[in-house]
């Protein structure tokens, strides 16, 4: 390629990123419309953070690994900020405490927008003069964009959070009326196993923990054809699921006891009947929709009961490879789980994607070949492959554009919070039957 058609292709490259820069940043200040200063403010507990920090980090992100690297003639909105909004890139200086984000009343609402602004002002700018930002500097604004999506779903989770703790109960967006839909029944999906490639090998972005693409071998397996239901949660609820310590692994029964776990997190009994609070305040369960907000713990004691197991990643994976990325996410604004649609089992398994996040058996490790990138952002993800578990798939808070079959979720075994879930497995010499 002559320097001529260089240019001119980093340049197409650098606009259409300029576009979707000004998209996706413009969607994180849209989910605080209906939040007041004070809702952006509070941390609801230390794994949570305040909506206000989660504006400022994202844009400390792109301030960071980009302005400063990338524009001489860049100022720092602050001198500050580089300390208070760093999360946990070590290698970049040391981190504000994260138990403690929600101490920073100041600087207070305005001031982080106006940083927004004035960062992005600095990127645009970058973007838009052509031949300015070489391939390796737009792949981290690439990074910088899904970084921020992974945000746009956090914020909401730890809103939601905060939010449960008030006893007013109060609504965040009223929720969208959902559409009467008849119920899926349970079916399984037969899977041959043998030796099949999991991970990112394809174009289009992908974050480095999904790489290599490497060979795995399964045994013949069945996953179920959709996620599991409230109703169904409740039947194991009610058959004493939650005091039986032969379902549960140890160490989960240990937490359950610790924290007096007797339910999905969110979830209580008023008058007799199951109720959840939600991001548009707090309704009755309804017995067709997902279950959600359960930890590792919970989804592979309600397998057991159901007599199945939790899929793994390969298997999960290999199931989606070919299953378009349709569903209910963060762009539909309902930001909860929805009922199953009906079609012909022969179309393979529903809601993979969107809804509830799908754990799996697998821990968060890495994959054959696995090398962090160089410097600063080799902290993103592979520091992290230790005591976590991964889900696949996506949420209702999840942007679409963002998922793909090999995206690697990762959260600790007794995480609550998210909105996750369950789908089934099964080796093909048992069947399991859902006792309800």
């Amino acid at each position: 390629m002559n320097a001529n058609a260089q240019t001119d292709r980093l340049a197409r490259g650098s606009e259409l990123l300029a576009r979707r820069t000004r998209a996706i940043r413009n969607v994180t200040e849209r989910l605080c419309d209906t939040l007041s200063p004070e809702d952006c403010a509070a941390q609801s507990m230390p794994d949570a953070s305040p909506a206000k920090w989660h504006l400022a980090h994202t844009t400390w992100f792109f301030e960071t690994f980009v302005l400063s690297r990338e524009d001489p003639d860049y100022t720092a909105f602050h001198p500050r900020f580089e300390y208070l909004f760093n999360s946990y890139y070590n290698a970049v200086g040391e981190p504000f405490a994260r138990a403690e984000r929600g101490l920073l009343t100041r600087p207070d609402w305005e001031e982080v927008l106006d940083y927004r602004r004035h960062v992005d002002v600095a990127l645009t700018g970058l973007l838009e003069d052509p031949g300015r930002l070489t391939d390796a500097a737009l792949d981290v604004v690439r990074l910088g964009l899904h970084h921020e999506q992974q945000h746009q779903e956090l914020l909401l989770t730890d809103v939601k959070h905060l939010l449960s703790r008030n006893p007013l109960a109060p609504v965040y967006r009223p929720t969208k009326e959902p559409a009467e839909a008849a119920i899926q029944s349970m079916a399984w999906h037969a899977h041959h196993g043998g030796l099949v490639e999991i991970g990112h090998g394809g174009e289009g972005f992908a974050f480095d923990n999904e790489s290599p693409r490497h060979r795995v071998h399964l045994e013949p397996f069945e996953l179920s054809s959709r996620l599991v239901r409230n109703g169904e949660f409740a039947a194991f609820i009610e058959d004493g699921g939650y005091e039986r310590p032969e379902l549960w692994l140890s160490e989960g029964f240990a937490r359950k006891q610790e924290e007096g776990w007797e339910a999905p997190l969110y979830w209580s009994k008023r008058e007799g009947r199951w109720h959840a609070f939600t991001l548009g305040g707090f309704l009755p369960v309804r017995s067709e929709e997902p279950v959600c907000h359960v930890s590792l713990f919970e989804a592979d004691a309600f397998a057991r009961w159901a007599g199945c197991r939790l899929p793994t990643e390969a298997e999960w994976e290999h199931a989606a490879a070919d299953v378009p990325v349709e569903g209910n996410f963060l762009e539909g604004g309902r930001f909860h789980p929805e009922v199953a649609p009906v079609r012909a089992v022969h179309r393979g398994p529903l809601q993979l994607f969107g809804d509830v996040w799908e754990w799996t058996s697998s821990a968060y490790a890495a994959y054959p070949g696995f090398r962090p990138a160089a410097g600063a952002l080799g902290e993103y993800n592979g520091k992290f492959m230790s005591s976590q578990m991964v889900l696949k798939g996506g949420s209702c808070v999840s942007p679409r554009s963002h998922l793909r079959a090999s995206y690697r979720n990762f959260f600790p075994p007794d995480a609550r919070w998210q909105f996750s879930g369950i789908r089934l497995a099964r080796d093909v010499d048992r069947g399991g039957v859902l006792p309800v």
